[in-house]
């Protein structure tokens, strides 16, 4: 399988998982999100850190932007080895992280107990964002790094 086709079934199963838990019934998904939230309580209790800021309304929406903080990290290693060029490349990625999000909200909307909302595909596309952009800084980053090694190379052997 080539790297391109396997990235594009990698983003895929992924949308397939963001989508499965917009499938939920209210019901399921808050009781999923009341044990992550146990969790986090309890891991914090630990430490003694008092956690009663901390709602299942906080973590419903940073499971949103952490979910599409990954998809980000996927789209952007999908679109990059597609040998695109980079405008449409970005283009994709840039209609991808709209599109996906949007979908996710409407399914949402045939969902009993569930609601579609507006502020949520924004919330989704900043987390889209926010996963791009760790993305780009670790791609400069390693840019930067390998521009430096060369120098310092070239140093040594006098070039």
């Amino acid at each position: 399988m080539k790297k391109k086709h396997l990235w594009i079934l990698i983003v895929g199963l992924y949308v397939l998982f963001i989508y499965s838990n917009s499938m939920k019934v209210a019901d399921t998904s808050s009781k999923d999100s009341g044990r992550v939230l146990y969790l986090i309580h309890d891991m914090l209790n630990k430490f003694e850190i008092n956690a009663y800021w901390l709602t299942e309304h906080f973590i419903r929406k940073m499971g949103h932007f952490s979910e599409y903080s990954l998809l980000g990290l996927l789209l952007y290693f999908c679109m990059k080895s597609q040998g695109f060029q980079e405008e449409k490349r970005w283009f994709f990625h840039i209609a991808a992280g709209f599109l996906i999000p949007f979908m996710d909200e409407t399914i949402q909307l045939f969902v009993e107990g569930r609601s579609g909302q507006i502020s949520d595909v924004w919330l989704d596309c900043a987390g889209v964002t926010f996963g791009t952009l760790i993305m780009v800084g670790v791609f400069l980053l390693c840019k930067r790094m390998e521009i430096l090694k060369v120098e310092k190379l070239s140093n040594r052997t006098g070039i």
